[in-house]
């Protein structure tokens, strides 16, 4: 791919997300990286271009539209690396994919819908192997957060057992494209017992889905499904269901997978909303269970969903830069390694999750791809985050600001950070996409 016109392509500029990606790599990018603005009107992306840093006022503007298959393919023969936030990706994005895998481009999304990853793993990941391509989904708030979260505990402790991804504190607006993501993936749904079934399996971005146990714990964990009321747990205090579970938790599991079970054949996975203890909490956890399920089974009936798209935000809506700015997030991850310690991580960033967080994740994504290839994991295929970017990848995302801090929290264990280049590399190329 040395020969290609761009480093970088960003298809999709001329959205709200999409400028907002434009400005991050007008900012991180360094002199003398290719890079062009792609879509469907000239026009619109020459305003795009207008609005960045100076440094940007030469690069060049792509034509290329979602529904023509031959644009498609010529950007991505034209690219190293392709960044696109042209959603939803269940309606609009296997081609795009596909065209990367068979021109060994790299790509990168923020999509969190999982019956579109599905039908990417199953469509492409075969010739991505063969072509060389790191095809890698959901480099957004969905699910690098929690993809690096726990890749980053494991590289400090190694195996791992139960683990939990507890939301602290989160303050953003509802995006416009993540809500056209949740109808396209409801009205999937409805017509397609196969989706539904995908949706509720948690092993369903598995690379085999027969290897995978369904892992049977205790009464207060009996499976691996997603939280969907309030919890009690006796080390965590009471939990309610967190709306991204369903995606984040299934690209970890995949992770792990491609990772050759690398956090361990005992690991397990949930994510919840933390409230703490007392009857405050047990109140809260209780209302916002019950609000998560009002609004589920809203978008999942075909009358309800057409009333709530009268009041969710259209693609391209988005906050204005102050309620950007102010956003913000806070995780916590606790683990238990096989050894009976403790461990807790946090992972947090200033900025609205899922614009201005995310637009850092997904340029920085790119830019991992682009930059720093010799040093990422030895992986090629429809990849994950933690699989396909790895460590390097959190490096990038620290010196951002987007923290990933680990302690201790029973014996005493000190848990040091381990610098890149001593990161132990994972194969993730050919293990199969089914």
């Amino acid at each position: 791919m040395t020969e290609r016109e761009y480093d970088i392509v960003l298809f999709g500029a001329t959205g709200f997300t999409g400028a907002l990606v434009a400005e991050q790599l007008a900012q991180r990018a360094p002199e003398g990286m290719a890079i062009a603005l792609a879509g469907r009107s000239l026009a619109k992306l020459g305003e795009v271009r207008e609005q960045l840093p100076e440094r940007a006022a030469d690069w060049p503007l792509v034509l290329a539209d979602a529904a023509d298959r031959s644009t498609l393919n010529g950007m991505a023969r034209s690219t190293r690396v392709l960044i696109t936030t042209v959603g939803p990706y269940l309606k609009h994005g296997l081609p795009l994919v596909g065209a990367c895998a068979k021109a060994g481009t790299h790509y990168v999304d923020l999509t969190g819908e999982v019956p579109f990853m599905r039908a990417s793993i199953d469509a492409c990941h075969e010739q991505a192997v063969a072509t060389g391509a790191r095809i890698v989904h959901a480099c957004g708030f969905d699910s690098i957060p929690s993809d690096l979260g726990v890749l980053t505990l494991h590289e400090a402790a190694g195996a791992l057992g139960p683990t939990t991804l507890l939301v602290r504190s989160m303050k953003g607006g509802f995006s416009g494209g993540t809500a056209a993501s949740m109808r396209a993936i409801m009205e999937a749904a409805a017509g397609d017992a196969g989706v539904r079934a995908m949706l509720k399996d948690p092993y369903s971005l598995s690379p085999d889905r027969d290897a995978e146990p369904d892992r049977l714990g205790g009464e207060d964990w009996p499976d691996e499904s997603d939280l969907t009321g309030a919890r009690h747990d006796p080390e965590l205090g009471w939990l309610g269901p967190f709306v991204m579970a369903s995606t984040n938790s299934r690209v970890v599991r995949r992770s792990n997978a491609l990772l050759g079970y690398a956090y361990s054949s005992a690991f397990r996975y949930q994510e919840a909303m933390g409230f703490g203890e007392g009857v405050t909490a047990r109140a809260k956890a209780t209302g916002y269970g019950a609000g998560v399920g009002a609004l589920t089974a809203a978008m999942g009936l075909g009358p309800a969903r057409a009333g709530a798209e009268r009041v969710l935000p259209k693609p391209g809506e988005g906050p204005s830069a102050e309620a950007r700015e102010s956003g913000h997030f806070r995780m916590e991850l606790h683990a238990h390694t096989g050894e009976g310690e403790r461990l807790r991580a946090t992972v947090a960033a200033q900025g609205d999750p899922g614009y201005a967080a995310t637009s850092v994740m997904l340029s920085e994504a790119a830019l991992a791809a682009a930059l720093d290839e010799d040093a990422l994991p030895d992986a090629a295929g429809v990849l994950t985050p933690a699989a396909g970017l790895g460590m390097v990848l959190v490096e990038r995302l620290r010196a951002a600001g987007h923290g990933a801090r680990r302690a201790s929290a029973r014996r005493g264990l000190h848990v040091r950070r381990r610098p890149v280049g001593g990161a132990r590399r994972r194969r993730a190329r050919g293990r199969g996409g089914r």
